[in-house]
C-alpha cells in the first residue's frame, strides 16, 4: 500500500504543475489548453491500474506478454489516429512498430546484452514500444505533410508516367530522417543535457552506476534500431498514394 505521508505531497505537486501548465497555455490563448492536464490525469489513472495489475505478476511471462500486447495495441491505435485514420494506415503503422520492436528485442536478448527475464522484457518492451509510437507518428505525419505541400510536384511525376512509389520516394526518405531526429538527439546528448529515465531507474533499483550505464546504452541503441526500422516501414508504406492525403489530426 502507498504511504499516505508520501502520497499527499505527490498529489499536491502534480496538481500545482498541471495548473501551472494550464494557466500558461490559457494565458497564451492556446487552443486546447486543457489537453496536458487531461493527459496527466489519464496517464496517472493508467499507471495506477498498471501498477495494481503488475503487482505480483511482473515475474510471470504470460502476464508480461499480455501487458506488452495491450501497450502495443494502444500505441498502434494512438499513432494511427494522428493521421487520417484508415485500416491501411493502421496496418502499416502497426506492422512497422511490430517489426522494429520485435527485431530489436530479439537482438538484445539473443546477444546476451540483457538477461532474458520477464521484468527486463517488460521494461525494455515498454520503452521500445513508446519510442516506436513516437517515431511512427512523426514519420506518418511528415510524409503526408510533404506530399500535401508538394502535390503539384507529385502530379507532375504522375503525368510523366511515374508510379506512386517513384513519385513520392524522396518525400519518404526525408520523412524517415526527420522522424529519427528526436531519438538521435536524445542519444547524442545523453549525460550532457539530461539523465535518461532508464539510467536513473536502474540506479534507484540498486544497480551500480556502471551497470546502470551499460543498461542505458543498450536501451538507447535499441531505441535507435527500433526507430529506424519503424520509420522506414511506415514512411515507405504510407508514401505511395494515388490522391492527395487527407488532413491529419
Amino acid at each position: 500500500m502507498p504511504d499516505p505521508d508520501a502520497l499527499i505531497p505527490t498529489i499536491a505537486g502534480i496538481a500545482v504543475l498541471v495548473a501551472l501548465g494550464a494557466v500558461v497555455l490559457r494565458t497564451a490563448g492556446v487552443t486546447g489548453w486543457w489537453a496536458p492536464a487531461v493527459a496527466v490525469l489519464r496517464g496517472g489513472l493508467q499507471l495506477a491500474a498498471l501498477s495494481i495489475v503488475l503487482t505480483g505478476a511482473i515475474g510471470d511471462p504470460l502476464w508480461v506478454t499480455v501487458a506488452l500486447a495491450v501497450m502495443f495495441t494502444v500505441a498502434s491505435v494512438t499513432s494511427a489516429r494522428r493521421v487520417a485514420w484508415t485500416w491501411r494506415s493502421f496496418g502499416i503503422i502497426a506492422s512497422g512498430m511490430l517489426a522494429g520492436v520485435s527485431m530489436t528485442l530479439a537482438v538484445i536478448f539473443a546477444t546476451g546484452a540483457v538477461e532474458l527475464a520477464p521484468r527486463y522484457l517488460l521494461a525494455l518492451g515498454g520503452i521500445l514500444i513508446g519510442n516506436a509510437m513516437t517515431v511512427a507518428t512523426l514519420a506518418a505525419r511528415h510524409v503526408h505533410e510533404r506530399i500535401d505541400q508538394h502535390w503539384d510536384e507529385v502530379e507532375g511525376w504522375f503525368a510523366l508516367g511515374a508510379a506512386p512509389r517513384q513519385a513520392t520516394a524522396g518525400f519518404a526518405r526525408r520523412a524517415i530522417g526527420e522522424a529519427l531526429v528526436p531519438s538521435t538527439d536524445q542519444t547524442r546528448t545523453t549525460g550532457l543535457v539530461a539523465l535518461p529515465g532508464a539510467f536513473i531507474g536502474a540506479i534507484f533499483g540498486g544497480l551500480d552506476p556502471i551497470d546502470a550505464g551499460r543498461f542505458q546504452i543498450v536501451v538507447l541503441a535499441g531505441i535507435l534500431a527500433a526507430g529506424a526500422i519503424t520509420a522506414v516501414i511506415v514512411a515507405r508504406g504510407l508514401a505511395p498514394v494515388h490522391q492527395r492525403p487527407l488532413p491529419h489530426r
